[in-house]
């Protein structure tokens, strides 16, 4: 049985990186959602006011890297009269297992939304055996 939750703003959290930066800007790490399907695994991930050139997605030594950058140009001069989040740019990584086709990532960004499909490697995929 489920509860009812109660809508609540959550607060961003802030990545906490050990790697010294060139350029002094906060980074947030930014919520997603994982999907499981039969083919594929789906992260939606929420990074709103970036646009698509400013969006990095990498693979390295089976590790998905993720980094996204604001435009602080867009904000310059603007002083909020109400602020429920902090403007940063996002990153976020995740550790890949050998059941990933590694060649087979592909990214798509809409309305600050990134969703990243990650098709299943063929012998990871759930299959019917035909018994003879």
């Amino acid at each position: 049985m489920t509860t009812a939750q109660e809508l609540a703003v959550q607060p961003k959290k802030e990545l906490a990186s050990k790697d010294e930066k060139t350029v002094p800007a906060r980074y947030f790490v930014p919520s997603t959602d994982i999907y499981e399907t039969e083919d594929a695994l789906t992260l939606v991930m929420e990074i709103p006011g970036v646009e698509k050139q400013d969006i990095s997605v990498n693979l390295e030594n089976d590790v998905l890297q993720v980094e996204a950058k604001i435009d602080f140009a867009k904000y310059e001069g603007l002083e909020p009269v109400y602020a429920e989040y902090n403007v940063g740019h996002f990153a976020r990584s995740f550790a890949l297992s050998n059941k990933i086709d590694q060649n087979g990532i592909s990214a798509d960004l809409k309305d600050g939304v990134l969703t990243l499909t990650l098709k299943k490697a063929k012998q990871a995929v759930a299959r019917r055996i035909a018994v003879g």
